[in-house]
């Protein structure tokens, strides 16, 4: 009794450790503030006043982020019984787990320093992207710095700033008998601190100067960083090479518009709002649109491929509309679902779809068909939770079906992804016959699954074990779509009936330059066998022609704000195609890739005919090229932030 007396004496409550820890993260914090202010001297008004005022921002910052960092562990002390607190194993568990956390708030601080020499922000999504490709930022890291050395001396501070500052303070708490329910007080005021600053603390906050860079030194880059994770774009102007706006209107509008478009008050910036009229007669034709996983076009054998991986698609493109020159806009599902249902350009960051809040409401292939009186679905084999696909998908005019709405019973095979992509085309095949049935054209956009890690796919089915890799799948694959095929010309609504075939990125992504060429490079088949005749179509294209080009085939006329065109009556002028990643926003043309990348970085990669790269160089002043390059990003970027390209477009939105 005596000793529980007397550690009350030493210290009044657990959450001390907590104080503590929030102490020497402040510290860290305003240290990192302070440097980067000095080291940003030229660049903001270095005055007293200007200090103290984004000191004081950024304070509030730094304690919004301890405060959603500390959840689990204020839960981990307030729960915890005395006994299990005072034990050896908690002990020596709060003594590892402090030191850890210590050093990683000083890795975090010395990240900040060579991300800000680097980008001269806070945290953002290019930070966010670094984890995407961590082998490829890990390798630069270790060649671009003595990260040995100052990880070493990283290690000295900590145990120096543990033995000194932290040890003793936390012996003192770990002593500590302190009642649940004054336990449980203390848990539910700092609980609320985290809660209030959700909802009352926002990016706003910090924009307290027309100096950008003041404005992020105000932040805290942890914080930051988690808010990246929402935001998901980075603002095009303060990253990339721009022209004055009217010169970058003038130059979208020249590549967008043909003379046949019917322009509906578009003299405001960016705007590409118009009507698409043709003159023949809507042709009220079904559409099946399917978006196969990881589809490179090297594995066709129709592209020299001698592996006899695509036996049924190889057919279908002699039957079909082959486009042998066209190019994914990016290198992930959700950016190819982006360009395909949005006709846009892949704008900085992360695809439009998983922009959280801001991924409804825009024009859309579905919105336009849906308008035709077309039943319009997305059809997914995996959970569409994933990748934000049931909102995005929900709130630009499609209905959502996904492994959800398919009966168990129904269900051949599945894996982490998902049914399989046989499954996937059974629910498209009751989804027609329950379409044709009402009488209505249906447009289906499918996502296939199968092809993707763990490639396992039903057995028996072709002659390549499930699970055995990419080939494996890709085989499956074919054979699910030649299938579904088959299955489809016993259906009455087979001869009126489009299918698309392409795929939603490549394999791969990595080459030698930001963008190579050859890992964007995809199939695309448009079979129908009793509307279109088959040919070999080689224009120049990506994936934000596609809709256009469903579109002109349907005889549709409707209202546009798409960044592509008709493929099939593309000028030899008009061709090019847009890809880009995260960083990297490229226009190819005329065996020239333009880019624009971060810092407001510009090159050019010139191919030979046969597309080998022959000349990488960066330049200073952009070329023509590369002024129609900066067009299409920059206009993009202006038209999503400022929502121009809302559905449906009449009204005022675009009024003089």
């Amino acid at each position: 009794m005596p000793q529980i007396k007397l550690r009350h004496k030493q210290t009044n409550s657990r959450f001390s450790l907590l104080a503590t820890m929030l102490i020497i993260a402040c510290g860290y914090f305003a240290l990192t503030r302070l440097a980067l202010f000095i080291v940003s001297f030229p660049l903001v008004d270095p005055t007293a006043s200007v200090f103290f005022e984004l000191t004081a921002i950024g304070l509030i910052y730094d304690l919004a982020f301890f405060a959603f960092a500390s959840i689990p562990f204020v839960l981990y002390i307030s729960f915890l019984p005395n006994k299990a607190w005072t034990s050896r194993f908690n002990r020596a568990l709060v003594h590892i787990v402090s030191f850890l956390i210590l050093y990683a708030i000083g890795f975090v601080a010395l990240a900040e320093w060579f991300f800000w020499d680097e980008f001269t922000v806070r945290f953002n999504f290019i930070a966010v992207d670094y984890l995407v490709y961590s082998r490829e930022v890990t390798n630069n890291i270790i060649e671009s710095y003595p990260l040995v050395r100052l990880l070493i001396g990283l290690l000295l501070l900590s145990t120096l700033l543990y033995i000194t500052l932290l040890r003793p303070r936390l012996n003192h708490a770990l002593n500590v008998v302190e009642p649940f329910n004054k336990r449980t007080r203390l848990a539910t005021i700092l609980l609320l601190a985290p809660v209030m600053f959700f909802f009352l603390l926002g990016q706003s906050t910090r924009s307290f100067s027309d100096n950008n860079y003041l404005n992020e030194l105000a932040s805290n880059g942890p914080y930051q960083f988690f808010a990246a994770f929402r935001n998901n774009e980075l603002d095009y102007n303060t990253f990339y090479s721009t022209l004055p706006d009217d010169q970058a209107s003038n130059l979208l509008k020249q590549n967008v518009f043909r003379k046949t478009d019917h322009l509906r008050l578009s003299n405001k910036p960016y705007s590409l709002a118009r009507s698409i009229i043709n003159p023949a007669g809507e042709k009220p034709l079904n559409v099946v649109l399917i978006m196969v996983e990881s589809l490179s076009a090297k594995y066709l054998g129709k592209f020299g491929n001698t592996e006899g991986l695509t036996p049924n698609l190889d057919r279908l493109s002699e039957q079909s509309l082959f486009f042998n020159q066209f190019y994914a806009t990016g290198t992930r599902t959700t950016r190819g679902l982006e360009a395909v249902t949005l006709s846009i350009p892949p704008t900085p960051g992360r695809s439009i779809v998983k922009r959280l809040g801001r991924e409804t409401g825009m024009w859309s292939l579905g919105n336009v068909l849906k308008t035709q009186g077309y039943n319009t679905q997305f059809i997914y084999g995996g959970d569409g939770y994933f990748d934000n696909m049931n909102a995005f998908f929900s709130g630009n005019g499609y209905t959502v079906i996904d492994k959800s709405n398919i009966p168990d019973d129904q269900v051949i095979f599945s894996n982490a992804w998902g049914v399989s992509d046989e499954d996937l085309f059974n629910t498209t095949l009751n989804q027609a016959d329950k379409a044709n049935t009402q009488g209505s054209p249906f447009f289906f956009h499918l996502m296939t699954t199968s092809n993707h890690r763990p490639y396992s796919y039903p057995a028996g089915r072709i002659d390549i074990a499930s699970g055995s890799g990419r080939n494996g799948a890709v085989k499956y694959t074919d054979w699910a779509i030649g299938s579904f095929i088959e299955q489809a010309k016993t259906k009455p609504w087979f001869n009126n009936t489009v299918f698309v075939i392409v795929a939603d990125h490549c394999a791969g992504s990595a080459g030698k330059t930001a963008l190579p060429l050859d890992k964007y490079h995809i199939p695309l088949l448009i079979y129908a066998p009793a509307q279109i005749q088959s040919k070999t179509v080689n224009t120049l294209s990506s994936q934000i022609d596609l809709a256009p080009t469903i579109l002109s085939i349907l005889n549709v006329s409707y209202d546009s704000f798409a960044f592509g065109n008709d493929i099939l009556s593309m000028q030899k002028s008009d061709e090019r195609a847009l890809i880009g990643n995260y960083q990297h926003l490229g226009l190819y043309a005329n065996h020239r890739l333009s880019i624009l990348s971060l810092r407001k970085a510009m090159s050019i990669v010139q191919y030979g005919q046969e597309q080998g790269v022959t000349n990488v160089r960066s330049i200073n002043e952009a070329d023509e090229q590369t002024k129609r390059n900066i067009a299409y990003y920059q206009g993009a970027s202006y038209i999503y932030q400022n929502r121009l390209n809302t559905y449906p477009l009449l009204g005022t939105q675009d009024a003089n």
